[in-house]
């Protein structure tokens, strides 16, 4: 009986050491999980903004001050506080995106509809809330196949993914071989190869030849829901250009393949936001089993095309619902055919599972619809042409007073048009003689480019370009001789002039550079930064963001071309080393001014992490 108490005692003593024992790991659990969680999302400790944090060659203790992201040149130049290097990011977060990152999302608990695609749409993250880290290769990744081998192959290793060669395996998609990805030229409605699908469709209009092409007159083509874009990639033979358009959704890696294969492609979605292109920039719109409800909201998205296609423009359109004979795909083919039909479409050609409506060249049929007629013709004061963050509406956007008067867009036959002045030239209040000189220019001055980095490119070193400045897209036209392709950026807060570049055969995008580009990291062989910086500047951004995003989108081995004024260039030679940048040349411009030619090329670098695996 007197072992009782004491057992109890004992019992007791254990019962509270368990307690405690669980309550602190609990606490373990709950904050170790969070800052795990953090450092997942990349925007943990080492990833967040701190000034004068370690990383930066200070102290860990910050003076208090919110970290301020604007950037002046040559302004206390004594007191800038430069990293010695940026730390490198977890390695999986090698294909980070930030302002199309799930992770932010969730993170942020953004209140978004999933059922018009919202979450698929840019979302950027705050100042705050920036990686300001390097985002590191894939283990084992290799310098990318040069074009146009690379059309038909990749590295495995570069992307290293392939659920979609498994998922779409019937119909030749992708095909793991060995150390590479082979893309056969399938889709999932042309099993049997891109090239037989695209001469099916010029046959269906009556094409010569069956060249889609049709002797120049279809030059710029949107293709919607692109796949791994072999659709476009098999058009370029034909000097046709695709803008291939698909979101970051469950076939993810889609547009990075497209890229990394060397074709034209960009990350976007038709949701609730105009797409980041002028009216009337394609002479054909494209596709196939793109699952897309394009009944939705009053046609909202079918409008959305009608505003982007030129006069007399197509739509091909390959679906179940423009073949099969079951009730539910019937009912969505009588509403597409009344909508489309209200909208003054007309069936160019009908066959087997495609079916091809053209675009009217005037006016004329949407005024004499009956009054009340849905959809409505936009408002005389909406412009067509802005589309940065602006929302799409239910309405058919006219034709201008010019193409209506001339029953077409008026643009010459490509190859003419790239260096013919096209009508919407006048919008801005240019001269063709101010346009043909800005073309010679542009001509000199990528071949002063090109002499600079003669040492250290061959023919097919270069595939993917991008003018951060595109102006008139004449850095784009002096190139055509070369085996490469430019998207042509035009800032949403300048002159739109994309709608130019698009006149002369060529494609882009609008963007705002204080923010990331919707693209994979590793997409791009070379930058072309006319006047970028300067830019950002005079908007307050900071340009060591701007320098870590070039990073990002920028291939290991590639290059950057940098024309600004001598502070710029002052300041980005402080980052070369933390970026793993090297300088290949400096020269003079061109002008007047100040301005320097400053052209760098980025290191092949892997992680610790990567060489293992990869060894």
């Amino acid at each position: 009986m007197r072992g009782r108490p004491d057992g109890g005692q004992k019992k007791r003593l254990i019962a509270s050491l368990c307690a405690v024992a669980i309550f602190l790991g609990f606490l373990y659990v709950y904050y170790g999980s969070s800052s795990r969680g953090a450092a997942d999302l990349g925007y943990g400790s080492k990833s967040l903004r701190k000034l004068g944090s370690s990383y930066l060659g200070g102290d860990d203790d910050t003076d208090g001050k919110q970290y301020e992201s604007s950037t002046k040149f040559g302004q206390d130049e004594g007191e800038d506080i430069v990293p010695k290097t940026f730390p490198v990011c977890d390695d999986r977060h090698s294909e980070l995106i930030p302002c199309l990152d799930r992770h932010l999302i969730y993170q942020m608990r953004l209140k978004l509809d999933l059922s018009v695609m919202e979450h698929y749409e840019r979302h950027c993250p705050p100042p705050e809330r920036r990686y300001n880290c390097l985002i590191p290769p894939p283990p084992g990744y290799k310098v990318p196949i040069k074009w146009p081998q690379s059309r038909d192959e990749v590295w495995k290793a570069n992307i290293p993914h392939t659920h979609l060669a498994h998922e779409k395996s019937d119909q030749n998609w992708m095909v793991v071989q060995g150390e590479k990805i082979v893309f056969p030229g399938g889709g999932t409605h042309f099993h049997y190869g891109a090239d037989k699908y695209i001469a099916s469709i010029a046959n269906m209009l009556n094409f010569s030849h069956n060249n889609l092409n049709n002797e120049g007159r279809i030059r710029t083509v949107l293709d919607v829901g692109c796949g791994v874009a072999s659709f476009g990639a098999y058009l370029l033979s034909s000097d046709i250009i695709a803008m291939s358009l698909a979101p970051n959704d469950v076939h993810q890696n889609q547009i990075q393949f497209a890229l990394e294969r060397g074709i034209p492609a960009y990350l976007g979605v038709l949701g609730t936001k105009r797409l980041p292109y002028p009216s009337r920039s394609f002479e054909l719109a494209h596709c196939s089993r793109c699952r897309i409800d394009w009944l939705q909201r009053d046609g909202i998205l079918l409008l959305e095309l009608d505003r982007l296609l030129r006069p007399g423009g197509y739509f091909a359109y390959s679906s179940p619902e423009a073949y099969a004979q079951d009730e539910e795909d019937l009912r969505i083919w009588r509403e597409m055919s009344a909508l489309v039909g209200r909208m003054c479409w007309r069936i160019a050609a009908k066959r087997n599972q495609t079916v091809i409506w053209q675009k009217p060249l005037t006016n004329d049929c949407y005024m004499e619809r009956e009054p009340g007629t849905n959809p409505p013709v936009c408002r005389s004061d909406d412009d067509p042409d802005a589309v940065w963050g602006v929302p799409m509406e239910a309405c058919i956007t006219p034709y201008s007073d010019h193409d209506q008067k001339a029953k077409g867009s008026g643009l010459a036959p490509w190859p003419a048009r790239l260096t013919s002045p096209p009508p919407r030239l006048a919008d801005f209040g240019y001269s063709n003689e101010m346009f043909e000189k800005d073309t010679e220019t542009w001509r000199h001055r990528v071949e002063s480019y090109w002499n600079l980095l003669s040492p250290k490119i061959e023919d097919d070193t270069l595939r993917n370009l991008m003018d951060m400045k595109a102006n008139l897209g004449s850095f784009a036209a002096a190139l055509k001789s070369k085996n490469v392709w430019v998207m042509n950026v035009v800032p949403e807060d300048g002159p739109n002039t994309l709608k130019v570049i698009y006149d002369r055969g060529l494609i882009g995008t609008t963007h705002n550079w204080c923010e990331a580009f919707s693209t994979y990291p590793r997409t791009y062989d070379l930058l072309h930064a006319w006047t970028v910086f300067s830019d950002i500047e005079k908007k307050g951004c900071s340009a060591e963001d701007l320098l870590l995003e070039m990073d990002r989108i920028l291939r290991p081995s590639g290059f950057v071309i940098i024309w600004d004024k001598q502070p710029v260039i002052d300041f980005v030679k402080k980052y070369l080393s933390a970026l793993h940048w090297e300088a290949v040349a400096t020269a003079d411009s061109d002008n007047e001014g100040d301005d320097i030619v400053f052209i760098i090329q980025k290191k092949l670098w892997l992680t610790s992490e990567s060489l293992r695996n990869s060894e």
